[in-house]
């Protein structure tokens, strides 16, 4: 029958409600939202993940949200989601106020642009399903906000207080209430001392699988001990203090046997605590090291001899560490699936050959700031490291062309190449990977001024998988290179062409053509490129979501408006504000963005 409704008279909530829940974007949940009023109120009970401003008055927002989304079980508030405060500016006999009146209705208009303790007991008395609740930055919020919180929500499972000036009453009494707590994350939460935090490991002994901590200057070893006598079913510790010494390190490792991912950045803590690690956490699979200057290759030693499930390793600033102890990880470690040395200056060739040589599973190899590491390293990691996926090389000078051809020939399934500003690395490099990795679906070649067309030339015809390509600052890749990209890439969603200055609207032209899937695209400092090759670009990417072209002389307003009329889907454009005309920044003002803004 013409007009019948088959959907709603046949299908009952339930199946509707699957439905719901397995689409994946929000803008097709908000359209069927519209359809009817059935499906709207199904949609609402569908949804269990909400994320809104923690500015813009989120109080009242949140008791209108409480009242319909009944089954929220995810909620994300982010103060720094939202844009201006929204001040009202007034009639014109306000500018008799005095200065200081005026600052001070500012002040409390200011205060109910902020989550306060109010939106809390609303999130409390809303959303008593709640199982995982984030807080960022939410300055206003208290002890008595997360109290109501704790009292109401006692099936949260995950916390985190990033950046909230809550005390140890709060804390205490969610070690008091929420006897499911797995997760914590208490970076930069000032108003916090050893009590709340030992409150809480007492009352969510059972539980607690993962705690993060960093920038709170009152939680010292005490709270750790207490950690590890109460938490032993701890899996995950983040640590980033200076007032952490060795005591405290020490007790987890020996009260937390399951542990398995440590991220430590204590300029305190020693060797001493390390080796405990090592010979304590036999379970461990993830280390990451910042900054530490007070420890040696005797730490690694240690790991290396007893962490023998390690599958992660990263090493930032670890001035003392050298080739010996990265030997003795290499030896020990032989399930290594990533590794990652960033400004180890000791670190050196012979340190990564015994890398190549013993972990034959790794799947991603990061190497920042390495000058001591030559292409024999990289020849060795190609020889034995067959299922190498990823490869990161930032300002490694000694590293060039022979190292890059052996990662090709000997790692066919890499997927992932970043390469930024290593000047040893020119064509022939990229060549043998375009002529011999067909899987590469992401490619980086930053400010290599060796790479050239040719190069390109042979990514398009041997990677046709590519979704990610960025080769801003390659002074001799042009139209050419460009081209060829266009036409054996069809599946392009990225591309960065900044700072190529012989790139001309041709090869946009091309792009526009054979990339129609294109989302990002990065065009600043180009210098050649005018409004017709964007014309062209945007004619067929009807995807289109970002448009980056400051510095580029040939856009002009015009340009910019074609790039804001016809892709539908643009949600930034940034270019200098006196190319924007006026119509345009009426019709699409929201999606504009400006590289400068008048003082």
């Amino acid at each position: 029958m013409r007009g019948h409704d088959w959907i709603n008279s046949m299908l009952p909530d339930e199946l509707i409600l699957e439905i719901f829940r397995n689409l994946d974007s929000k803008t097709s949940r908000d359209a069927c939202a519209l359809v009817c009023r059935r499906w709207l109120t199904l949609e609402r009970l569908s949804r269990d993940t909400i994320r809104i401003g923690g500015s813009g008055s989120p109080d009242s927002l949140v008791n209108l949200i409480a009242s319909r989304f009944v089954n929220v079980t995810n909620l994300y508030i982010d103060e720094r989601l939202s844009g201006a405060h929204p001040f009202d500016s007034g009639r014109r006999g306000s500018v008799r106020q005095s200065t200081w009146l005026r600052l001070r209705l500012m002040a409390e208009r200011f205060e109910s642009y902020c989550l306060s303790d109010a939106g809390l007991a609303a999130v409390a008395d809303g959303f008593t399903k709640l199982e995982k609740l984030t807080l960022i930055w939410c300055s206003n919020a208290t002890n008595a906000g997360l109290t109501f919180v704790a009292q109401k929500c006692r099936s949260l499972k995950c916390l985190d207080l990033q950046g909230c000036y809550v005390g140890d009453q709060g804390l205490g009494a969610i070690g008091e209430c929420c006897k499911q707590l797995e997760v914590l994350n208490l970076r930069f939460c000032e108003g916090l001392t050893d009590t709340g935090l030992v409150d809480l490991a007492i009352g969510c002994e059972k539980t607690l699988k993962s705690l993060g901590v960093a920038a709170c200057a009152k939680i010292t070893d005490v709270s750790l001990e207490a950690v590890g006598s109460h938490c032993r079913n701890l899996e995950t510790l983040s640590l980033d203090s200076e007032y952490i010494n060795n005591k405290g390190v020490i007790a987890v490792a020996k009260g937390c046997p399951l542990l398995k991912n440590l991220n430590l950045q204590c300029i305190m803590v020693t060797d001493e605590a390390l080796t405990a690690v090592g010979r304590l956490c036999v379970l461990l699979e993830s280390l990451a090291l910042h900054s530490f200057q007070r420890f040696s290759d005797k730490s690694l030693c240690a790991i290396g001899k007893g962490c023998k499930k390690l599958k992660s390793l990263m090493l930032s600033d670890c001035y003392f560490l050298s080739d010996k102890g990265l030997e003795a990880v290499a030896a020990g470690c032989p399930e290594l699936l990533r590794l990652e040395i960033n400004g180890c200056h000791n670190i050196s060739t012979y340190g990564l050959e015994s890398i190549g040589r013993s972990c034959m599973h790794l799947r991603e190899l990061a190497l920042l700031y390495c000058q001591k590491v030559g292409d024999e390293a990289l020849s060795e990691v190609g020889k034995g490291c067959k299922y190498l996926q990823a490869l990161h090389l930032v300002d490694c000078s000694v590293i060039g062309d022979d190292a890059i051809c052996s990662i090709a020939i000997g790692c066919k399934n890499l997927k992932k190449l970043h390469i930024r500003r290593c000047y040893e690395v020119g064509s022939k490099g990229i060549i043998a990977i375009g002529d011999n990795c067909k899987y590469l679906t992401d490619l980086s070649i930053r400010f290599c001024d060796r790479v050239g067309d040719e190069a390109l030339v042979a990514i398009g015809n041997g990677c046709p998988l590519l979704r990610h390509l960025n080769v801003s600052g390659c002074h001799q890749i042009g139209d050419t290179g460009i081209t060829a990209i266009a036409r054996g890439c069809p599946q392009l969603t990225y591309l960065d062409v900044s700072v190529l200055q012989n790139l001309r609207d041709m090869a946009l032209a091309e792009v526009g053509e054979g990339c129609p899937l294109l989302k990002d695209i990065v065009l600043s400092h180009c210098r050649e490129i005018t409004d017709v090759g964007l014309a062209h670009l945007v004619k067929r990417c009807k995807w289109l979501e970002s448009c980056y072209m400051v510095y580029c002389p040939g856009v002009t307003a015009a340009g910019v408006a074609t790039v804001i009329s016809t892709c539908v889907n643009i949600k930034k454009v940034l270019i200098e504000k006196s190319k924007v005309s006026a119509r345009t920044r009426r019709r699409a003002g929201s999606v504009i963005s400006y590289l400068c803004v008048d003082l």
